[in-house]
């Protein structure tokens, strides 16, 4: 479980939502934008590569990491909508990925691989234009 400490949040603003809802869209600044320092998370290297690779557009180049939610009606749910989806990105940026074990094909592999190739070779060769003798 990824904590978020409070200083590391630097901006919260909430902005007018977008989408269907009628006037209540219209009139109340129920979306949430929030901004937060990754810098100040003291994240590893490694899951600071990851985190960029995850969260792409959203981290700008002055390392501050950008979550917007507005799919409720209170500001309140929204801005718990938003801290849970940062969590969930820091969480995700957390987890190692397994590492890649080389293999190479076997020589039996490497032989019916050849022997196909000498087939369709030989299928293809014979569509050709019949030469009369």
């Amino acid at each position: 479980m990824v904590e978020l400490p409070e200083e590391a949040i630097v901006e919260e603003k909430f902005l007018a939502a977008t989408g269907p809802g009628g006037q209540n869209v219209n009139k109340v600044a129920t979306a949430v934008q929030l901004r937060v320092d990754v810098f100040k998370l003291g994240l590893a290297p490694h899951v600071y590569a990851r985190l960029k690779e995850i969260a792409g557009s959203k981290l700008t180049a002055s390392g501050q990491l950008l979550v917007t939610a507005r799919s409720h009606r209170t500001q309140e749910a929204n801005r718990a909508e938003a801290r849970e989806r940062l969590i969930a990105v820091l969480e995700k940026a957390h987890e190692r990925q397994a590492k890649r074990i080389r293999t190479k094909p076997s020589k039996s592999a490497k032989a019916r691989r050849v022997d196909a190739k000498k087939g369709r070779s030989a299928v293809k060769a014979g569509r050709g234009k019949v030469v009369v003798d």
